[in-house]
């Protein structure tokens, strides 16, 4: 099929838990910063292989997302080119000499319990029409509760990549929380407390059924 919309979400963990007071040298288990997106993805191809879309679906999972510098690393102008390796090497050579897609979503962090998907900020500069659109469905679906109106600050994630170097504009859906304190990706972020216990059913069905949607109505 011509008409494409590319899925993807990075499948590594962080190698060492920069965050946590404890073991901070040992991996993670990434349940939330990892696992989720792909565990979506894989239900979504599922659900694809019973029901196919009217338009072609590309499923990526990339490799060295969460490899930058540890917290408190002095940063410089390219350390945000620490992270997402597997994205930027992909923007440079995609799977087909060419490719092309309508647009694509991205599942970054996608299962924690009372998970909040606010429109980032990267997205809303290449796809502000594609995160109107997810939203919307959102909302439609009865998820308005986790994908939220609010615009949160730019983040260094995959769609970056895919966005400005692959060429496909990309959004991201990713737990972002304004309302805690210190603002970001939750208490358990890169540290060992990102396990199972942290993940919530109904926030992955809601993420897996507004993007399934999004995808059989292009």
């Amino acid at each position: 099929k011509k008409k494409r919309v590319m899925l993807y979400a990075h499948w590594d963990t962080r190698p060492f838990a920069d965050k946590d007071s404890v073991r901070s040298n040992e991996p993670i288990d990434g349940a939330n910063d990892g696992g989720s997106g792909v565990g979506v993805l894989l239900e979504i191809a599922r659900q694809l292989s019973l029901r196919p879309a009217d338009i072609g679906v590309d499923i990526i999972f990339f490799d060295g997302e969460d490899y930058g510098s540890p917290e408190g690393t002095p940063s410089t102008s390219t350390s945000y080119l620490d992270w997402c390796l597997g994205s930027q090497a992909w923007a440079k050579q995609p799977h087909r000499y060419g490719y092309r897609a309508r647009f694509g979503i991205l599942l970054d962090m996608v299962g924690a319990k009372r998970a909040a998907f606010n429109r980032e900020g990267t997205s809303m500069r290449y796809a502000p029409n594609v995160v109107r659109k997810v939203w919307t469905r959102a909302k439609e679906l009865g998820h308005g509760d986790l994908f939220r109106n609010r615009e949160t600050p730019s983040t260094v994630d995959d769609n970056l990549f895919v966005s400005e170097f692959g060429g496909v504009p990309s959004v991201n859906i990713v737990d972002y929380r304004m309302n805690v304190i210190p603002m970001g990706y939750g208490p358990f972020h890169h540290t060992h407390a990102d396990n199972m216990s942290v993940i919530d059913r109904g926030t992955l069905q809601a993420v897996g059924e507004t993007v399934l949607s999004v995808v059989y109505t292009e």
